[in-house]
């Protein structure tokens, strides 16, 4: 209950009850109001300030989802960029190469796009970066992917043409797996059996117990089938077509005749010790326009990826050949 107050009226000698205006009340009134307005706008302040809403903790957690479902996205173009490279790669050094085809520049399969600023609408949000970013990688992936396909179109295209020119190139192993001792030297400078002497050895030698079978690594026509080559011994040359020729050298016995023509996986030959050879093994080259090459080029056709590694680190050491 409010205190009553009283003044002393000195005209009538009494105590009077003070009786408030109702201006004063209305002015009390609107202060107290006003107070509490600023008090209340403050706490409002403060609390929005510090205080995380129900609906703010929902945004957060939805923000939050959506910038890791962005870094997953971002995970997932990494994986699909590293099987594109990988596809792109065997276009160029495989697929291209054998249909003498020029490969495709890197700054074709990666070009970006000039011009306008196709990312201005992600402009002005917390994660903008990470939104245009994250575009911008799906669109050059994109083109990518469109370079990349209608290069795989035209080397359809070309393998339709030369389906010849694939049968005929030695792609195989002339030695089965299974029949191997070892791979005992690779093409590269290897130190001479017989001389001791570091010298460059020009083909592949396959070590293996006399007779051996020995098989056509490609489709051809025996060119030669003699010991009229000095170190060789025994040994044949398939001319492949195409500048292709390969060679076998220090055969027990052969199993073709010159000018008779040969399918990939025939059995030509046997393997044996025959000319400069230092045990029984065989020796296998293959030329390319009159040059010597590395066999360890072609042996796509039988081999698996982890055959094909082991024989390749293999091939790389630097020990004694044997012939």
């Amino acid at each position: 209950m409010a205190k009553v107050k009283y003044y002393y009226d000195s005209e009538t000698l009494s105590y009077r009850k003070i009786k408030r205006k109702k201006s004063t009340t209305f002015k009390y009134a609107i202060i107290f109001l006003t107070a509490a307005a600023l008090f209340g706008f403050l706490c409002f302040f403060i609390a929005s300030q510090y205080i995380e809403s129900p609906k703010e903790r929902q945004m957060a957690r939805e923000l939050q989802n959506i910038e890791l479902q962005y870094e997953l996205i971002n995970k997932r173009m990494d994986d699909a960029i590293a099987a594109l490279e990988n596809v792109e790669e065997r276009d160029n050094a495989i697929y291209r190469l054998y249909f003498e085809a020029n490969p495709i520049p890197e700054e074709q399969r990666r070009a970006g796009f000039g011009g306008i600023n196709r990312y201005k609408k992600y402009e002005g949000f917390d994660n903008s970066q990470l939104i245009a970013e994250t575009n911008k990688r799906i669109d050059i992936l994109e083109k990518a992917i469109v370079v990349q396909s209608r290069s795989l179109d035209e080397i359809a295209k070309l393998a339709e043409d030369k389906e010849k020119f694939l049968e005929a190139i030695p792609a195989i192993q002339p030695i089965n797996n299974m029949n191997l001792t070892r791979m005992a030297s690779g093409y590269g400078y290897r130190t001479d059996p017989f001389t001791k002497v570091r010298k460059f050895h020009f083909g592949m030698d396959f070590t293996a117990p006399r007779g051996t079978p020995i098989y056509a690594s490609g489709d051809g026509v025996i060119k030669r089938a003699d010991n009229s080559s000095t170190g060789y011994g025994n040994h044949i040359r398939i001319d492949h077509g195409y500048g292709y020729i390969s060679l076998y050298a220090h055969l027990y016995k052969y199993n073709v005749k010159v000018n008779q023509r040969v399918k990939r996986g025939d059995l030509i030959g046997f393997v044996g010790s025959t000319g400069r050879s230092e045990a029984p093994h065989l020796h296998y080259e293959i030329f390319k326009d009159g040059e010597r090459i590395n066999p360890i080029n072609f042996y796509y056709g039988n081999l698996s990826a982890e055959e094909y590694d082991k024989l390749l680190k293999k091939a790389s050491l630097e020990n004694q050949s044997l012939d």
